[in-house]
């Protein structure tokens, strides 16, 4: 895998994110962004090695187009460091992670 590249892959409802989300790598999802979320409910991050603030803002701005279809998308595998950044920016009412929606 190219250290400087984004992959993704979609399975029935679950879009799959790997490699780097940064402000380098991100375009080609943004740009297809709307055709990629159509009928996705669950992003799977555990195979991102960074993300930065501008991947951050990309999940917030996938988490919007699935609630504009009427759903609600839910983050599984948020790693330490992307909780951090999560908090850092006070998102956790917006990345809702697996784990905690079972808990509520």
């Amino acid at each position: 895998m190219n250290n400087r590249t984004l992959h993704w892959q979609c399975t029935s409802s679950k879009l799959v994110l790997s490699g780097k989300l940064d402000r380098d790598t991100l375009m080609v999802l943004w740009q297809q962004r709307k055709s990629i979320m159509t009928n996705i409910n669950t992003i799977d991050v555990r195979a991102l090695e960074r993300v930065d603030s501008a991947g951050l803002a990309l999940l917030v701005h996938l988490r919007e187009i699935v609630r504009m279809q009427g759903d609600t998308l839910i983050f599984t595998g948020i790693t330490d460091k992307l909780q951090s950044l999560i908090i850092l920016y006070n998102l956790q009412q917006i990345i809702v992670s697996e784990k905690e929606t079972i808990s509520l």
